[in-house]
């Protein structure tokens, strides 16, 4: 992986947001913006300053950095890109209620990195108004804690942070921090709470609140907004995956698929993945997490690609798995069927307005009996089916791949989820089990069928959104049954050429 400069990836991806759309597009993202913003607000009090810092960089090997990726929350509420961002939301000012506060112009910096916003950009991009540099967030913080004001000049200034000063009198006041869970006493502070205990120390009468819960419940509900670019994310992923199947034939090597796929990526304006692609053939279709895409594909092979692109922060989830001949084998048909099916089912209880619970029994269900039908377990009724279906069926897409957001709350119009049944048939889950009485006799009872199905993995994974019409998929345009899948190799792929 070769290194973009850390400012100036971050504002290219931003510059890349803004040139590509339409005055109308762009206001709608500001407006967005805004509009999230003030629904944090509505869910805290008066009394309550939140602060919200940018993700750290991430050193790559000595003096080279990883590609910079924000913190989620702080994109989702500003827009921004860049490193060295902070965001401060005060419900009860007069009319300060966003602050932003930005790395100061530095010409040596950017000569090496890049250009860094200026304060203008950084209000075009977000929409906040109010506009700092970094150097002054500490001088700011002092100011509140000592009930005075900053920044602001008049009679109308002196009112301007009003109810915050009283709360700090009164010891009422409050700081919302993306706190979440207390690390174990065997690890390290994270900084939210280095700074809570910090601030602890200095000024007494404060009271802190863990914030995550509040922007992670409004993240798990899409604004039409949201929705628009989370379906042209998912658009281009689609269409990325059906180059990769065009690009896999017996003799060609897996990272060439991936390098189809990528390709369409960049073509399409989404500057990078929204995970590492997972391009696995043969038996590195059975390992979940698989990056290396190093391996020659062979005539027999099954080719599993779990795939998507990060589009203006969204990202949605696809995989699919095909055979590289363009045909499925017997036993890969069974599977794979079995496979189509348990979705159907996830996609029927989605349908119906269920919750997350019953989207993942129905496909449960459905591989339970399809798995004892076949002689691969030998009771339906309990987890034993998890041997082969090792990994979680449903999971929220968004900003962040695995999303944020409560898997217990109701499904709802705006959640963007993916169901994504699979069956791995190994020998190490063999291997793992307990030397028992009651696991003897399990494997020899499947033995016979394990040896049919034996170093086959399958897993197919959609898109959704569920709108105010219902359950939409976003990813349709994949083939997806088998039927489809042999259909399009047959068609469009290089699955007949073998070197």
């Amino acid at each position: 992986m070769t290194r973009r400069p850390l400012a100036t990836s971050a504002i290219a991806a931003l510059l890349v947001i803004v040139t590509t759309m339409t005055p109308v597009e762009a206001g709608s993202l500001q407006d967005d913006l805004v509009q999230r913003r003030a629904r944090v607000m509505s869910q805290l009090d008066a009394n309550t300053m939140l602060i919200l810092w940018s993700a750290p960089t991430q050193v790559y090997s000595h003096d080279v950095d990883y590609e910079y990726r924000q913190d989620s929350d702080l994109l989702y509420l500003t827009g921004i890109e860049q490193e060295g961002t902070m965001l401060v939301l005060m419900p009860g000012n007069r009319t300060k209620k966003s602050i932003l506060f930005i790395h100061e112009p530095n010409a040596r910096r950017e000569h090496w990195e890049g250009h860094l916003l200026t304060k203008a950009e950084a209000h075009a991009a977000s929409g906040v108004n109010a506009v700092h540099h970094l150097s002054e967030f500490e001088p700011f913080l002092t100011a509140m804690m000592n009930q005075k004001p900053y920044g602001v000049t008049g009679a109308d200034g002196a009112s301007e942070y009003t109810a915050f000063s009283e709360a700090v009198a009164a010891g009422r006041a409050k700081v919302a921090l993306k706190l979440g869970p207390r690390p174990a006493p065997s690890a390290p502070l994270t900084k939210p709470y280095i700074f809570a205990r910090d601030l602890r120390e200095r000024f007494l009468n404060v009271t802190f609140v863990d914030a995550q819960p509040i922007v992670w419940a409004l993240r798990q509900v899409k604004t039409p907004y949201e929705q628009s670019v989370l379906r042209t994310s998912v658009e281009i992923s689609s269409e990325a995956h059906m180059a990769g199947m065009r690009a896999a034939a017996p003799g060609k090597y897996e990272y060439q698929v991936r390098a189809a796929i990528e390709h369409v990526y960049m073509d399409r304006g989404a500057m990078s993945w929204g995970y590492p692609s997972i391009v696995g053939s043969g038996p590195n279709a059975l390992i979940l997490h698989y990056t290396e895409a190093s391996r020659r594909m062979e005539a027999g092979d099954l080719l599993l690609v779990d795939a998507a692109a990060n589009y203006q922060g969204l990202t949605g989830d696809i995989t699919r798995t095909y055979p590289v001949s363009g045909r499925f084998t017997d036993p890969q048909k069974d599977l794979y069927r079995l496979v189509v099916e348990a979705q159907d089912a996830g996609r029927r209880a989605a349908a119906a307005a269920k919750t997350v619970d019953d989207v993942r029994d129905a496909m449960s269900q459905v591989l339970k009996v399809g798995l004892l039908e076949l002689g691969l377990i030998t009771d339906a009724k309990g987890d034993q089916f998890r041997r082969w279906a090792t990994h979680g069926t449903v999971h929220w897409i968004g900003m962040d791949v695995h999303d944020v957001g409560d898997l217990r709350r109701p499904l709802e119009p705006g959640m963007a989820f993916v169901m994504e049944p699979g069956v791995y048939i190994r020998q190490g889950a063999l291997d793992a089990l307990p030397d028992t009485p009651e696991n003897r006799r399990f494997k020899e009872k499947v033995a016979p069928t394990f040896e049919k199905y034996e170093g086959i993995g399958i897993r197919v994974e959609d898109s959704f959104l569920l709108t105010d019409s219902g359950l939409v998929c976003l990813s349709a345009a994949v083939p997806r049954t088998l039927e489809e899948v042999e259909a399009f190799l047959v068609r469009e792929g290089a699955a007949q050429t073998v070197p």
